[in-house]
């Protein structure tokens, strides 16, 4: 089954499970000679991780990884690359009254129904946890990236009804709801923190740019760019909707307004606004790559809430163990990691038919 490979060139498998003894992943088509170490993965691991401030779950995991292959004297060989993130601190025990209960909002049901079993423990497959293997294989994509001057970034847009009114890339990391704006950041953090206090959970949105890339990514007619993009962070379990450019908010304007109007910046063809979000044709057209992500409150809360069990029995649960209130903080390196490594498939892509 292909459900656990992303990408042609550049693909990347992700294994394990969140109460297993380990997860990680294999990177086939990385480009040799790309500088990186283990240092430069575990810094977007650190910024996913759990446990690292007031408003994510309190489960302990330091996500150390390790590199099996592929990787010599600090330089991808070319070689399939292997990452390893072994579990530390999980506590099955928290789940062991969810055995034959489906947790609202969960894949408890629908992995049941498709397998004929399932685990109980967090998830399994169907974890958020799973999210490690692709920030670790996001940070490979993106040193390829750096060596063609293109980079992503991602930030938490809005929690709730609050929104950033500026962005400033200076602060994302300098407030722990990873906001652009510190002053929306404040509000945030006290609304996730309601919401906690309440044994409830909260969403937002999640914004990502990616500056620098290069025209001419992305192939018609099923193989275009935000297709891609958008089937990428589809793939994350908690994103339920994603939008380019102006997204739904050009359903109300003109197309004289919507239309992006081309002009000449020495040789370069450029478009004088970006309401298209980089892209026309599903084809990258060198103005930066804008894109949001919806992002759903957490399942797990620990209020009573109705379900059924595996017999069909209606009764109730409350979600034991150690949750997220808001998942946008640790969802932006998630984000990041699946737009740098689609952008570099397509890139690696692009190069099999051209040399530019």
């Amino acid at each position: 089954m292909a459900g656990n490979t992303f990408g042609e060139v550049f693909k990347v498998t992700t294994f394990g499970e969140s109460h297993g003894p380990a997860i990680g992943c294999v990177i086939d088509g990385c480009p040799p000679n790309i500088a990186i170490s283990a240092s430069d993965i575990q810094f977007d691991l650190d910024r996913r991780r759990p446990g690292q401030s007031k408003i994510t779950t309190q489960r302990q995991e330091a996500d150390q990884v390790e590199i099996l292959s592929g990787v010599f004297e600090g330089k991808t060989t070319g070689t399939a690359i292997a990452l390893l993130i072994r579990n530390k601190d999980q506590r099955s025990k928290d789940y062991s009254n969810n055995i034959d209960v489906y947790r609202p909002g969960h894949a408890d049901f629908t992995f049941q129904a498709k397998y004929g079993i399932r685990d109980y423990r967090g998830g399994g497959r169907s974890s958020g946890r799973e999210t490690a293997c692709r920030v670790a294989a996001g940070a490979v994509a993106k040193r390829v990236l750096q060596t063609i001057n293109t980079n992503v970034i991602a930030y938490t847009l809005s929690v709730g009804d609050i929104k950033a009114e500026k962005i400033d890339a200076a602060v994302i990391e300098k407030n722990i709801v990873r906001a652009p704006d510190l002053e929306a950041a404040e509000k945030m953090i006290a609304l996730i923190d309601e919401a906690r206090k309440n044994l409830d959970s909260v969403g937002g949105i999640v914004e990502a740019r990616v500056r620098g890339c290069p025209a001419g990514l992305g192939d018609p007619v099923f193989g275009k760019l935000n297709a891609k993009l958008a089937y990428g962070l589809m793939s994350i379990g908690t994103i339920k909707g994603v939008e380019f450019g102006d997204g739904f908010a050009a359903t109300k304007l003109r197309g004289s307004v919507n239309n992006d109007k081309f002009y000449m910046d020495g040789d370069r063809v450029r478009t004088r606004s970006n309401h298209s979000g980089g892209t026309l044709g599903g084809i990258s057209t060198g103005e930066d790559i804008i894109l949001r992500v919806a992002v759903k409150p957490p399942s797990s809360i620990a209020q009573s809430q109705q379900t059924v069990t595996g017999e069909g029995k209606g009764t109730t649960i409350e979600i034991k163990g150690r949750h997220d209130p808001c998942i946008c903080p640790r969802v932006v390196p998630v984000v990041e990691a699946m737009v740098a490594i689609t952008v570099v498939d397509s890139y690696l892509l692009q190069k099999t038919i051209s040399d530019t």
